[in-house]
C-alpha cells in the first residue's frame, strides 16, 4: 500500500514537472498576445495647449442662460534674472590727440599726452628722421597711441598739404612719410574788372593771390594803375589740388585773358609745370618767361611792400617764388658763376654774371650742387641749388633778383633775360597750345553755367 502511494506520488511529481517544463517552453515560443502588443504600442496623447491669450470663453448663467464673457489669460511663472556685473573691457591701447598752439613746443605737446621725458625724446628723434621739426607751425596736429603702461606705440604728425609723418615703436622704430593722392580740379571764371584786381577776384570767388601772378606776367606790358578803368573783361582758368574735400597746397593759374580797349592780352601756363609762361597780344606771341623754379607760385613781386618779418614798408628788390623745401632751382640764362656763399638777409646765395653788366641772384637756398664753383659756366636750365628758407625768410621760397650795373631791376621787365619771341615764333606748338587752352576754358565755363542753371531749376 505504501509502495503504491509512493509510486503514485513520484509519478504525479514527474508529471507536474513535465507539465511545468512544457508550459515554459511553449510560453517562450508563443507569439505576443494582441492585447499585450497593443499596450506596448501605446503613446501618450499630446497635452492640450491652453487657449491663446486673447481667446474668449463663454460661460452660461443658470438663471438667465445668457452668455457671460470672461477673458482668460494663462499665467506664466515670473522669470528671475540674476544681475551679474560684467567686467570692464578696455582696449589694449589708448589714443590721445592734440594740436600745436602758438609758441608751444613739440616736447610740451607730447608731455600733455602723458609721455615720459625719455619717450618724448625718442618720439622726437623718430619724427625728425622724416621731417625737419624746426618747421613746425601752430595748427599742426599730432596723434599719440600708447599701451596701457603708457609707452608709445604709434605717433602721427599731420603737417602741410595733408602729409603725415608716422612713427611706429615695436621691436624696431620705423618712420614713414605718408603723402596723400589728391584730386586735380580745374575751375574757370568770367568776370568784369572793378576798382582793383584784388577786389575783382574776391567778388568772383577767385583766389586773390592770382593778382600777384597777373602783376608779374603783365606788369611789364600793362600799367594796371593807368590802363584799368573798370569794366574790362577778365577770364581765368586755374587748377586746385583737393584731398578729402580740403584744398592742399596753392592753386595755380593755367590761363588768363584780359581785354583792355579792344586789345586782348593772354597768358598760358603749361600743364607740365615747366614754369615757362607764354604771353600773347591779340593772338600773337609776345615773349616767354622762364621761371627759375618750375611750377612754383609767385608769392611776392618787385617793388615797395610791407616786409613780412619786420613789418615796415621797404623796397623788395626781386620776386619770390614759393615752393617746397628742396625744390630744384635753375639758371634763367647762360652765364658764369660769380659768387657762392652767404649774404646778410639773403642766406645762402648763388650769383651768375650774364655779361652786359647783368647779374642774377638766387637767395634763401638750402644747398648748392656738389662741385659747383665760382667761375664755372652754366647754361639756361642748369641746376644751381635747391629752395630753402635760409636768411630772413618766413618759409621755403626762392628770392630771385636781376641787377643791371649793380642796381636792381624788375625781373619781369628786363627783356635781356626773357626768351625772345623771335626764337620760338616758328614753333607751331605754342599757338596750338593757345587754341587748346581757349577751347578748354570755353568748355569748362559752359559746364559751370549749365550746372548753375540746373541748381536754380
Amino acid at each position: 500500500m505504501k509502495l503504491r502511494y509512493l509510486v503514485a506520488s513520484i509519478a504525479g511529481t514527474s508529471l507536474a514537472i513535465a507539465l511545468m517544463l512544457g508550459f515554459q517552453i511553449d510560453w517562450r515560443k508563443a507569439p505576443v498576445p494582441e492585447a499585450l502588443a497593443a499596450v506596448s504600442d501605446w503613446q501618450p496623447s499630446p497635452l492640450r495647449m491652453p487657449a491663446p491669450p486673447d481667446q474668449l470663453l463663454s460661460i452660461y448663467s443658470n438663471e438667465t442662460f445668457e452668455p457671460v464673457t470672461v477673458a482668460w489669460r494663462p499665467e506664466s511663472p515670473a522669470l528671475q534674472l540674476a544681475s551679474v556685473a560684467l567686467p570692464e573691457v578696455r582696449p589694449p591701447f589708448e589714443i590721445w590727440s592734440g594740436t600745436l598752439s602758438a609758441g608751444e613746443t613739440l616736447d610740451a605737446l607730447l608731455s600733455k599726452a602723458g609721455l615720459t621725458a625719455s619717450d618724448r625724446a625718442e618720439v622726437a628723434l623718430a619724427l625728425a628722421a622724416e621731417y625737419d621739426l624746426r618747421k613746425l607751425k601752430p595748427g599742426y596736429g599730432i596723434e599719440v597711441e600708447t599701451s596701457l603702461s603708457g609707452t608709445p606705440r604709434r605717433v602721427a604728425l599731420s603737417v602741410d598739404e595733408g602729409v603725415r609723418i608716422e612713427a611706429t615703436f615695436t621691436d624696431e622704430i620705423a618712420t614713414r612719410r605718408i603723402v596723400p593722392e589728391p584730386d586735380l580740379i580745374v575751375r574757370a571764371a568770367d568776370t568784369t574788372v572793378q576798382n582793383s584786381i584784388f577786389a575783382t577776384l574776391a567778388s568772383a570767388d577767385v583766389p586773390a593771390r592770382f593778382a600777384v601772378d597777373l602783376a608779374e606776367m603783365l606788369g611789364g606790358t600793362v600799367d594796371f594803375r593807368r590802363d584799368l578803368k573798370g569794366g574790362e573783361r577778365l577770364q581765368l582758368m586755374w587748377r586746385e589740388t583737393m584731398f578729402e574735400d580740403e584744398e592742399i597746397g596753392q592753386p595755380s593759374l593755367s590761363f588768363v585773358a584780359l581785354t583792355i580797349d579792344e586789345t586782348l592780352y593772354e597768358v598760358v601756363w603749361p600743364d607740365d609745370n615747366s614754369g615757362n609762361a607764354t604771353i600773347f597780344i591779340d593772338g600773337e606771341l609776345l615773349r616767354v618767361f622762364a621761371q627759375p623754379v618750375k611750377g612754383a607760385r609767385l608769392s611776392s613781386v618787385y617793388g615797395n611792400r610791407r616786409h613780412p618779418v619786420f613789418g615796415d614798408v621797404r623796397m623788395h628788390t626781386g620776386v619770390d617764388f614759393a615752393a617746397r623745401h628742396g625744390t630744384p632751382v635753375y639758371a634763367t640764362a647762360p652765364g658764369r658763376i660769380s659768387f657762392i656763399g652767404r649774404r646778410r638777409g639773403y642766406g645762402r646765395v648763388v650769383e651768375i654774371a650774364h655779361g652786359s653788366d647783368t647779374m642774377t641772384r638766387y637767395a634763401h637756398l638750402s644747398d648748392v650742387p656738389e662741385g659747383l664753383g665760382v667761375r664755372d659756366r652754366v647754361a639756361a636750365g642748369d641746376n644751381i641749388g635747391s629752395v630753402g628758407a635760409t636768411g630772413t625768410a618766413t618759409g621755403p621760397n626762392l628770392h630771385y633778383e636781376v641787377r643791371v650795373d649793380g642796381r636792381p631791376t624788375d625781373p619781369m621787365s628786363d627783356e635781356r633775360l626773357a626768351a625772345a619771341a623771335s626764337q620760338i615764333e616758328t614753333n607751331s606748338s605754342v599757338l596750338v597750345r593757345l587754341e587748346t587752352v581757349r577751347a578748354q576754358f570755353t568748355g569748362l565755363l559752359d559746364q559751370e553755367v549749365a550746372a548753375a542753371t540746373s541748381e536754380r531749376l
